[in-house]
């Protein structure tokens, strides 16, 4: 049985602390993004004293070259159309990679590994050069695919960490029952990797989602930018009003804690190795 002590609560009065200080910044930028434009920064740690929404319509209309509801909408896309992809072609890769064995499969996934290891940012410019020669350069198609096959080691090598770790007990059975090697994925093991699909949709759904040099030199000036750029094209057009950004930045942070939020179970539980759903 756990045992309640002096010692347990003074680590838990540690982790407050320490949570608390990891919010202090959220906590400002909330603050001031309610406040008015000639009293941000004036107030400290305090609440504003006339709290507005004035800079949430302003950061919400734009600036002219685009509302922060199509970047919203645009970051969604992306985002969504890049986890999925990852996910789908991620766990079949990982699942013949940890099943079949042997040397090539060793070599593949070695190849995998390294992916992970080297900085893609090295091969942006050949990158751009090649999708803008196919026209895949400023559209949703484009972004899902480089996001894919930049984001695609990370996915296989978290699925096939799992899936080595998963008994073959039921593969065995269904193989026995004459099922074929993709139902088998399908209806068997692909409902057990839930704990880790939703690791991967998260972490990976983070990294689109807040990716913004990327997102810049692919989508810049498209009319499909997502929220990272149209944050950044904020602070150039309203260098003054800070609140706009404030309100943009929280709008922007909004989706993936929701996200985060509902699914941390699962997250957790890919983490840790675990299968219960």
């Amino acid at each position: 049985m756990f045992s309640y002590t002096r010692r347990s609560l003074t680590r838990e009065m540690l982790l407050i602390v320490l949570a608390a200080i990891w919010w202090i910044p959220f906590y400002i930028l909330a603050v001031n993004s309610f406040a008015p434009s000639t009293t941000i920064g004036g107030t400290g740690l305090g609440l504003p004293a006339q709290p507005t929404f004035d800079s949430y319509v302003q950061a919400w209309q734009g600036n002219g070259n685009g509302t922060l509801g199509a970047a919203l909408i645009n970051s969604i896309v992306i985002s969504a159309g890049s986890v999925i992809c990852l996910i789908v072609f991620g766990s079949v890769a990982a699942y013949v990679l940890a099943r079949r064995g042997g040397r090539f499969a060793g070599v593949l996934y070695a190849l995998f590994v390294l992916g992970i290891i080297l900085p893609y940012q090295l091969g942006v410019v050949p990158l751009y050069s090649v999708f803008r020669t196919f026209g895949l350069v400023g559209n949703y198609a484009g972004m899902i695919l480089l996001y894919t096959g930049l984001l695609m080691p990370f996915s296989v090598f978290l699925y096939t960490g799992f899936i080595r770790a998963l008994p073959r007990d039921y593969e065995e059975a269904a193989s026995v029952d004459g099922a074929t090697p993709v139902r088998t994925f399908i209806r068997i093991v692909f409902p057990l990797l839930r704990p880790i699909t939703a690791t991967v949709g998260i972490l990976t759904g983070l990294i689109v989602w807040n990716d913004f040099f990327t997102q810049l030199v692919f989508l810049g000036g498209s009319g499909n930018e997502t929220l990272p750029v149209a944050v950044y094209s904020a602070v150039g057009a309203y260098a003054t009003q800070w609140g706009v950004v404030f309100a943009a930045v929280v709008i922007a942070v909004i989706p993936i804690l929701l996200v985060f939020f509902f699914a941390q179970r699962n997250l957790i539980q890919g983490f840790t190795g675990g299968t219960k759903g």
